[in-house]
Formats: structure tokens, C-alpha cells, sequence
């Protein structure tokens, strides 16, 4: 798992008023391609835990993408060629929930994933207009497919995208790197998980030292 701070293009920080917290496909199917106990995702799932944690205390909405595990053909289409049936194998099906560690809470939203971009066919840029929010601070699983697709797809729609590099997770340590290079060379920020809490942190204590003065 990458740790340390990257350099970015561009200078952008989380603002809890900006921003929504995206939970990408971390789903107990797409998890248990992994070893849970291995690296690196034990550190995935508690940085992962962090920044929902800071998200609720900063006021940031916090959404879920998940696959259904009905998927008509003509719906899932081309990702057959290249992923096969997925969730939608019959003894796959008990695998769609959130993992227990992340299970969304009644206020979180829950938006059905069907292309690696978490704007493809859904509401997401419409709840984020609804609720005045530009900013999208991305987490999950995989790094270089959804997550970077994502990101990409997030500054074509003028959203600023936070890529948290220590709190996604990838097939190999070079495709991971490569999201990272990717998103903070072209089309958003790389951050570290304590960078986004630090951000977020101190942006609400800000606010709160103008409401109290």
C-alpha cells in the first residue's frame, strides 16, 4: 500500500462543504479476490473506516456504489467479454453486500454500479448538484479500473476528484501506482488518508471558531 505524499498538478483540498465521500465497490465478492488477513487490505479497510468516520463528523454525504446481482445481458454487455458473469453466477449472489466493516448507515446512499465509472447510469452528478456538492473524494476497490475511471469522469463533469491513494486497492502494486501517477498528473489530487482528515479537520474547526467569534 503507497503511504507516502505524491506530487499533484494541481493544489486542491477537501472542503466539507464541497465535498461527498465515495465507497467504491467494496463489496464482499470484489474483496475476495484478496487474502483478507494480507496486505494491503487490512489497511484498505481501516483507512476506509477513517475517512467515512471524518466524512460523518465533517458533515460530508457519504455514497455507496454495488453491482445487483441481476444483470440482464444487454445491461452488463461488454464487461461479459472481459470479466465474465461476475456477481451474477448463482453462487456468487451471497457475496453482493458492503463488507460488515463498511455497511452503509440509514442516511449513506446506495447507487447500483453498472460501468466501472460511478457516474455511468446513475444519479450521482444529479445528487451532487441537488446537494451543492463539486467535490468527490474517492476510496474502494479496483484502483485503476472503477476508481480511476471515476476520477476521470469527475473532472469531465468540472468535479474536482480526490483520489486517496492509501485507501484504495489494487491487482498488483504497478497498476495501483499507475492510478495514482494517472489521476494526480491528469484529471485530479492523489492525497493520503491523513491528508483528506487533516483537510477536512480543519476546515470544520475553521467554521466553527467564525460561528463561535
Amino acid at each position: 500500500m503507497p503511504s507516502g505524499a505524491v506530487k499533484n498538478r494541481v493544489n486542491w483540498r477537501p472542503d466539507p462543504s464541497r465535498a461527498v465521500l465515495l465507497v467504491h465497490d467494496m463489496q464482499e465478492y470484489f474483496l475476495a479476490k484478496y487474502d483478507m488477513s494480507q496486505a494491503p487490505i487490512p489497511t484498505l479497510i481501516d483507512h476506509a473506516v477513517q475517512l467515512r468516520a471524518a466524512c460523518n463528523a465533517a458533515g460530508v454525504p457519504v455514497v455507496y456504489t454495488a453491482q445487483p446481482v441481476e444483470q440482464p445481458s444487454g445491461d452488463r454487455a461488454l464487461l461479459n467479454d472481459f470479466w465474465g458473469p461476475g456477481l451474477t453466477a448463482a453462487d456468487k449472489h451471497a457475496q453482493q453486500p458492503v463488507i460488515e466493516a463498511l455497511k452503509p448507515g440509514p442516511q449513506d446512499t446506495v447507487l447500483t454500479k453498472w460501468r466501472y465509472s460511478a457516474f455511468q447510469r446513475s444519479n450521482l452528478r444529479d445528487l451532487m448538484r441537488e446537494w451543492g456538492r463539486d467535490q468527490l473524494i474517492i476510496c474502494g476497490i479496483y484502483a485503476h479500473i472503477g476508481c480511476m475511471a471515476t476520477a476521470l469522469e469527475a473532472f469531465m463533469q468540472d468535479v474536482q476528484p480526490f483520489f486517496v491513494l492509501d485507501a484504495v486497492a489494487d491487482f498488483s502494486a504497478a497498476e495501483h501506482q499507475m492510478a495514482i501517477t494517472y489521476v494526480s498528473g491528469r484529471c485530479g489530487a492523489s492525497l493520503t488518508v491523513d491528508e483528506v482528515v487533516a483537510a477536512l479537520s480543519s476546515a470544520t474547526a475553521d467554521k466553527t471558531a467564525e460561528q463561535i467569534s
